[in-house]
This record gives structure tokens, C-alpha cells and sequence, in this order.
């Protein structure tokens, strides 16, 4: 028998026949699921020091066990002394059992270490049942060893369902456990 992430087993024990009845679906295939968890940071500090980039995407890699990748400016701004194709950010997008390996993390683990933690804000929602939050620190994630941080980071996760509006993926998410605010 294979490893299955234990919010995935959640999801298709538990959480797909209380979102089919709360929702009225006809079908499971209904019940919005979580596609992918995007991590990124904008990184403006790069343009006059390459070397942050490796050690975003170094961290960034550490932090979910997946290749991070530099992501490139698409035109000049000469205010800001940037040309294009120069690094200024990087990325992952995780799918599948990593996904669900990072989001039980997130959750149990990251969150709480947060300082002065009182939950995640529901303005993240976009229209079109994606949630989007911010991390102001990249230390809270216990990957990262705090000795070794040159400077810390924010980083911005986004997650996308296939949910067709904010309550259904507002429900998905708190029935994974996401700590949203009570206001």
C-alpha cells in the first residue's frame, strides 16, 4: 500500500460527503477540490545583489521540497534601474501529494509559529473561489534554519480550487482545518 497524505484521505473521507450534502450536489465530481498552492516572492532587492535570488530559491525549495525557479522581468523600467529579462522573484507551484504534504504543514505547523497569530484574514478571496494570503515572514516554516537567513523574506501563497465561488471554497478550506478569523 502507497502513502497517501493524511488531508487527502481527510478530503475524500470526510470532506467530500459534507460539502456534497451543504451544497446539494448531484454528483461528487461537483465538490470543489483543491487544484494547486503557488508560493511566490517578489524579490526588488535582487537588481543590485543577484546573490538574494539563489538564496530565495534555495529556501523556497527547502520550504516545500520541490525546485524553485527565478522568475524574470518582462520589460525595463529605468526608475527602478531594471532591465529586462533580469531575475526578481521566484516560484513553485506544488499539485498532487506535495500539495497536500505542504498545506497539512501550512496549517498544523507554520501558522501558529506566526508572531502574534490570530488567523487568516477571508479578504483573500478573488471573485472566482481562489484564496490568496501573504507571509511577512519565511522564517515561521521549521525547514528553514534561522542561523543561516541572510534576510527574511515574505512570500505570497495563493490557492486555486475548482470551486466556482468564495463560499464553496471558503468552505473547502476551513473543512481542511484553514484558520480563518471569526469576523
Amino acid at each position: 500500500m502507497s502513502y497517501v497524505p493524511r488531508l487527502r484521505k481527510k478530503y475524500e473521507d470526510e470532506i467530500v460527503p459534507k460539502l456534497k450534502g451543504d451544497f446539494n450536489y448531484k454528483s461528487i465530481m461537483q465538490v470543489p477540490k483543491l487544484e494547486k498552492i503557488i508560493l511566490s516572492q517578489g524579490l526588488g532587492e535582487a537588481v543590485a545583489d543577484k546573490k538574494i535570488i539563489d538564496a530565495a530559491i534555495e529556501d523556497l525549495t527547502m520550504i516545500t521540497g520541490q525546485q524553485a525557479i527565478a522568475t524574470y522581468s518582462k520589460k525595463d523600467v529605468s526608475n527602478f534601474k531594471l532591465r529586462k529579462g533580469m531575475p526578481i522573484g521566484t516560484k513553485v507551484t506544488l499539485r498532487g501529494q506535495k500539495m497536500y504534504e505542504f498545506l497539512d504543514r501550512l496549517i498544523s505547523v507554520s501558522l501558529p509559529r506566526t508572531r502574534d497569530f490570530r488567523g487568516v484574514k477571508v479578504k483573500g478571496f478573488d471573485g472566482r473561489g481562489n484564496f490568496n494570503m501573504g507571509v511577512k515572514e519565511h522564517i515561521i516554516f521549521p525547514e528553514i534554519d534561522i542561523d543561516k537567513v541572510n534576510k527574511i523574506l515574505g512570500m505570497d501563497i495563493t490557492f486555486v480550487t475548482s470551486a466556482d465561488t468564495d463560499e464553496e471554497a471558503k468552505a473547502l478550506l476551513s473543512e481542511f482545518g484553514f484558520p480563518f478569523t471569526k469576523n
